[in-house]
Parts: C-alpha cells; structure tokens; sequence
C-alpha cells in the first residue's frame, strides 16, 4: 500500500514538473504583457509569436503543430500565443490582417513570418532556417 501511494505521489510530481517545464516554453500573451514577455524575452532567446482566435479553424490547425515543435526543441525558444480578439493593440501594431500569422522575434525584432496553417514539414523546415 504504501509503495503504491509513494508510486502515485513520484508521478504526480514528474507530471507537475513537466507542466511547468511547459509553461516556460508556451506563454499566453496580450496587450499589457508583449513588451515584456517577447520583446524583452527574444533578448535571451527566440520567442516564436503566433497570432490567431478560437473561431480562426486554420489557427486551431496549426496549434498542435507548434505546440508538438515547441516541446520537441525544449529550450530552443518560446512560443507565445497572441488572441487577437483579446490583443487588440498588439495585433495593430504588427498589422496583423490574416490568422494564423506567425512570427518569430530575435533581439526585439522580427526576423521571420508565414501567414497561414501549414503542414508540420513546413514550420519545422521553417524553425530550422530561423532559429
């Protein structure tokens, strides 16, 4: 009994730490926070910006995608998540007309950007060239 309940407790801190081990890498992000949390960030390390909404179907493609990217290149960059509908300003700012709009930051600058769901081979041929 007690083996099994120490077995439980060994894996819901192994899950807890991977979910904030995650939490580093995927970051929700809107208009009081950007400057902050890409701008500065893409200082230290590539943050991978993607804009899109929950009616966008293309946008609701592409999440899994980056997601399964974001976690395969632990540490590589961050990627933040921009609702327009919630990031009004922000998305002004950088024009954004059409979701999904991904954009990569480097040293507070844009450095790269696709428009659109594409296939995994596409984003990960794309994250290769970039980062």
């Amino acid at each position: 009994m007690d083996e099994e309940l120490e077995k439980l407790k060994e894996e819901r801190i192994k899950k807890l730490m991977e979910k904030q081990e995650m939490a580093k890498v995927e970051i929700e992000v809107n208009d009081e926070n950007f400057e902050e949390m890409v701008i500065e960030q893409s200082k230290r390390i590539p943050v991978v910006v993607d804009f899109w909404a929950e009616w966008c179907k293309p946008c609701l493609m592409l999440k899994p995608v980056l997601e399964k990217l974001v976690r395969e290149n632990k540490g590589k960059f961050i990627l933040a998540k921009v609702n327009v509908d919630e990031a009004p300003r922000v998305s002004q700012r950088y024009m954004i007309m059409s979701i999904p709009n991904v954009k990569l930051f480097k040293q507070g600058k844009i450095v790269d950007e696709f428009i659109g769901a594409y296939p995994e081979s596409f984003v990960r041929e794309w994250l290769e060239r970039n980062l």
